[in-house]
């Protein structure tokens, strides 16, 4: 029976880190035991809010990658590809951007969201804005049946039904609507209680030297309520505990609650234990990119393998595509 199949994407703007792995590539590869997956470096995505300084989206192109499958992306079962190697992908995005009303752009929440959220960077651009018109040509390219998305991004899967069911009515029925399949919601916040994002400069990379790790657990936030070693603390309120939940053993992580609680550690010794295990948990992973990052030949060869087996995908959409709006090469 063939699988159904589902496309996703990371914008390259440096290394991965534990938002990454938690908020999305867990998902991923589970995903990848039961549908056709394609895997995407968004780096045309990357350009809507790193156009000034671009280095950073060629540079963190096969880091992203060897992230992938450091962490059990398999690309023998997931096709991994990169986004501006195809330039079917434009041409779609153009041609969407011709049918796609205004109103249905500027109302979009992520948008609005976002433009807070970089406000340091002059963000109010054409392609800023049209940026789910881009996402929508990126997953109907491959007829994909469904999205993996945080709830933060269904707006924007949402969008594409519109578009896919607009051009439907316009010029016949090729594209299907895609599901929006939410991605359970990390656990895991950056070292300052907000969102884990590199913008917010609060993430730890799944790379992370474990020098470096000691030093940011160090200094993550806590029970915003406990001030001394002798306070009762609250380990659901407590940032450092989800850690715990994650690279602590059971009995262990019940120890430490009522530890907590009881005011019988402090938090300067739970962050050490957590450190150490949250080094522990990230250790297969380093060790395999390190694996990785001695055979660049090999993984520049998944990359160019993934882009002809996308691109062969790509193309047959395309031809459907121009004889559906009548414009045949």
């Amino acid at each position: 029976m063939k699988k159904k199949r589902i496309v996703s994407g990371m914008r390259p703007t440096g290394k991965l880190h534990l938002g990454h792995l938690h908020g999305a590539l867990l998902n991923w590869k589970k995903l990848q035991e039961e549908f056709d997956c394609f895997y995407f470096i968004a780096d045309w995505h990357a350009l809507t809010s790193e156009y000034a300084h671009p280095d950073i989206i060629g540079e963190s192109t096969y880091e992203i990658v060897i992230d992938w499958m450091s962490m059990g992306l398999d690309p023998e079962r997931s096709t991994f590809f990169v986004q501006s190697d195809l330039v079917e992908h434009a041409e779609l995005h153009l041609i969407f951007s011709m049918i796609t009303p205004l109103p249905w752009l500027e109302r979009n929440p992520t948008y609005k969201e976002q433009l807070q959220e970089l406000s340091q960077k002059n963000v109010s651009t054409y392609g800023f804005l049209g940026y789910p018109v881009l996402q929508a040509a990126d997953i109907l390219m491959y007829k994909a049946n469904g999205v993996p998305v945080g709830e933060d991004q269904a707006p924007h899967v949402e969008l594409t039904r519109e578009i896919a069911r607009r051009f439907n009515h316009l010029y016949g029925p090729v594209f299907p609507e895609p599901d929006t399949l939410l991605t359970p919601t990390s656990k895991l916040l950056g070292l300052d209680r907000r969102k884990m994002s590199k913008s917010y400069g609060n993430s730890i990379l799944l790379s992370e030297a474990d020098d470096e790790i000691d030093r940011k657990v160090s200094r993550m936030i806590t029970d915003p309520q406990r001030a001394r070693k002798d306070d009762p603390g609250d380990p659901d309120v407590c940032n450092v505990f989800s850690f715990h939940e994650i690279y602590t053993d059971a009995d262990t992580v019940k120890r430490i609650d009522g530890e907590c609680r009881a005011a019988e550690i402090g938090c300067v010794a739970c962050k050490k234990l957590m450190a150490e295990n949250l080094k522990k948990g990230l250790a297969p992973i380093k060790e395999k990119r390190k694996e990785l990052e001695a055979d660049m030949a090999r993984v520049r060869d998944i990359v160019a393998d993934g882009n002809a087996r996308a691109r062969a995908i790509a193309k047959e959409t395309m031809n459907e595509v121009r004889r559906a709006i009548k414009i045949v090469n």
